[in-house]
């Protein structure tokens, strides 16, 4: 069965919920004029921040407030909620969208809200705006008590952060980024260590040389900061960079060798699962320590083929064969849609594609 989209957090319970919330505060509110012009003519059209975006328009026309009343109207709605998610970080983009002219009462809003719903999306634009009054903020956050205050500092000036503005300036140069990384690297929270090594990872796309420097520094010290590198490097280790994977004792795979490699079923139906096995190989005179994945090129609707890596496991390995067997299911996913025709998987040992089939992928 394929899994709910996100874009569904926002249906009718939850409006009904947010109408009944509003009319609580504000007597005159029509709910069902509200909720019309939510569901109109382009609503099944909309993915998930494009809806967001939606609901937030729709009630800065709908509650005829100023910008600081509708964020402490907000406020007080959100404060003590229950299960409160993803679906109200609608809160925080109301503050992207009508917040930029009213620096402080958005950032003390941005403080608030994230403790509810994340808001590393909206803090963007602030950044870019007022970069020095919003990266001292972020220093501020990233010491305070609250975990989700400090994960906003880290998870907020991610150069690359998916799904949201870019930040072009910390692409080229994110020295302004570090003290923060620095100060959480070793953070009690494993949801804030996570952030900063995505942000680690997101730097080391620009910057590699700049992110091994800060690695040698930080490795070693402690086992949650040894976590932190190793998954701030992981898009090294894929690329299959020496000095990451020296750093972290992998042997050079120059002589392993990947023999009898089988795909099965070939063709694979969507919806179906592919099974492959191979030998490893090592024809050295000693164990080596290796980096094993897999990646598969996917093809997309338009035709055209688009990489995914897998890792297998990072293992030592004895001298001869080692026999390796793994699944790949061609299921559709609400992130992963699959296309018929023509597929190719490759084995990789520490970044070197050593082997690669082809198969064909049908329904």
């Amino acid at each position: 069965m394929m899994a709910e989209p996100l874009k569904n957090l926002y249906n009718e319970t939850f409006f009904k919920d947010l109408s009944r919330k509003l009319k609580t505060e504000i007597p005159d509110f029509n709910e069902v004029d509200f909720q019309q012009k939510i569901f109109d003519s382009e609503w099944e059209n909309r993915e998930l921040k494009n809806r967001m975006r939606h609901i937030v328009l729709t009630l800065n026309d709908t509650i005829d407030l100023s910008y600081n009343e509708a964020i402490e109207l907000f406020k007080k709605m959100i404060y003590g909620g229950n299960g409160l998610g993803l679906e109200y970080m609608l809160f925080s983009d109301f503050v992207e969208v009508f917040g930029l002219n009213n620096l402080a009462s958005s950032l003390d809003a941005l403080e608030f809200f994230t403790e509810w719903a994340s808001a590393e999306f909206a803090i963007r634009p602030f950044i870019k705006n007022y970069e020095t009054e919003t990266m001292n903020q972020m220093n501020e956050w990233s010491k305070h008590e609250n975990h989700h205050l400090r994960r906003l500092a880290s998870e907020g000036c991610r150069p690359r952060l998916p799904w949201a503005m870019a930040l072009p300036k910390y692409k080229k140069d994110p020295s302004p980024i570090l003290p923060i990384l620095e100060r959480l690297k070793n953070d009690e929270s494993e949801y804030v260590r996570r952030s900063v090594a995505n942000n680690l990872n997101d730097i080391s796309k620009d910057n590699p040389k700049l992110v091994l420097n800060i690695a040698k520094k930080w490795l070693g010290k402690t086992p949650e900061t040894d976590w932190v590198v190793k998954h701030g490097l992981r898009t090294l280790l894929k690329q299959g960079e020496t000095e990451a994977l020296v750093l972290f004792g992998f042997d050079n795979p120059e002589n392993i060798k990947i023999r009898n490699l089988n795909i099965s079923p070939n063709p694979v139906e969507i919806g179906d699962n592919l099974f492959f096995n191979f030998d490893i190989e090592n024809s050295t005179s000693s164990v080596v320590k290796l980096r094993l994945e897999y990646a598969i090129d996917y093809v997309k609707k338009t035709g055209k083929t688009s990489r995914k890596i897998f890792k297998i496991t990072e293992n030592k390995y004895p001298i001869g064969i080692t026999k390796i067997q793994r699944k790949q299911s061609f299921k559709n996913f609400s992130t992963r849609k699959h296309y018929a025709g023509a597929h190719h998987l490759t084995i990789v040992i520490n970044g070197i594609g050593k082997s690669g089939g082809d198969f064909e992928v049908i329904g």
